[in-house]
């Protein structure tokens, strides 16, 4: 079955100077998908409270979460769940997760490894704590269960540039395997990299920032010597013919302008046709 595209405005979870226009990012790229086979969530627009937890807009990133694994408890098949800022990958692979009964691989391509907790994150952002949530460990409401969460050794980090001690520490001590932006020019590398976490199937996140800032300029986190769109294209074919995929999401999209944004849209549909191309199958 095709995907079914679950839009996500939810900018809560960065802090960026430029949060909120992961909102207007999302909504652009909503305005290009299929209708017929699209869900937009209802973000509420309110900030939201840290009630304590280190996480800033707390209260409001647990409504999104509910919010966002309600929509995909309706997806008949797989999603690719469309951002926002990364804190959408949530309830995104959780659902994943589920549908591949914890046989599941997540290709992380971004910048940043997101793998900070509450107590470590420099910001309390949660945008750089979702990887970190994604293996079960963050707030209350905020991290996947036992039964859906990943492994560390199941996690293939790819394009990462700008790691915090925490997250140093985490990738060494689970020995996370991460790919340079140069590896992953070739997807043999890649593949193979999946292959060696034993999982059949992969949940494919792409946070835009991985891309060279040349390539895109709607980055509210813009960091240089990322991968080229063509390179980055060819890529998520790749693995798409390789693996069933079980779920995807894009992230990061904050464009400065409506003008702005019809200049990146091109790039970013691209990666989505990329992501829907795939010929694998379960099984």
């Amino acid at each position: 079955m095709p995907a079914t595209f679950v839009v996500v405005p939810q900018w809560q979870g960065s802090v960026s100077a430029r949060a909120m226009s992961h909102a207007d990012g999302a909504a652009a790229i909503l305005g290009d998908l299929p209708s017929a086979s699209t869900v937009a969530v209802e973000v509420p627009v309110e900030a939201g409270e840290s009630l304590g937890t280190g996480v800033l807009r707390y209260s409001t990133l647990v409504r999104v979460r509910d919010l966002t694994a309600a929509a995909l408890d309706r997806v008949p098949d797989w999603a690719l769940t469309v951002g926002g800022d990364c804190g959408a990958s949530l309830a995104a692979v959780g659902h994943a997760s589920a549908r591949a009964a914890g046989d599941l691989a997540v290709l992380w391509l971004d910048a940043h490894p997101d793998l900070n907790t509450p107590e470590s994150s420099p910001s309390g952002g949660f945008g750089g704590m979702t990887l970190r949530a994604i293996v079960g460990e963050g707030a209350t409401g905020l991290a996947l269960d036992p039964e859906t969460r990943i492994a560390p050794e199941r996690l293939v980090l790819g394009g990462i540039r700008a790691i915090d001690d925490e997250e140093r520490r985490f990738i060494d001590e689970h020995d996370v395997t991460t790919l340079t932006v140069e590896d992953l020019s070739d997807p043999s590398v890649v593949i193979a990299a999946l292959e060696a976490t034993g999982a059949s199937q992969v949940f494919v996140h792409i946070d835009l920032d991985v891309l060279d800032p040349a390539a895109l300029a709607g980055l509210s986190y813009p960091m240089p010597f990322g991968i080229g769109a063509t390179e980055l294209v060819a890529l998520v074919r790749a693995v798409v013919a390789r693996f069933p995929i079980a779920g995807a999401a894009i992230a990061g999209f904050a464009p400065a302008s409506p003008q702005a944004a019809e200049d990146d849209l091109p790039t970013i549909l691209r990666l989505v046709g990329a992501l829907t191309s795939g010929a694998a199958e379960p099984g």
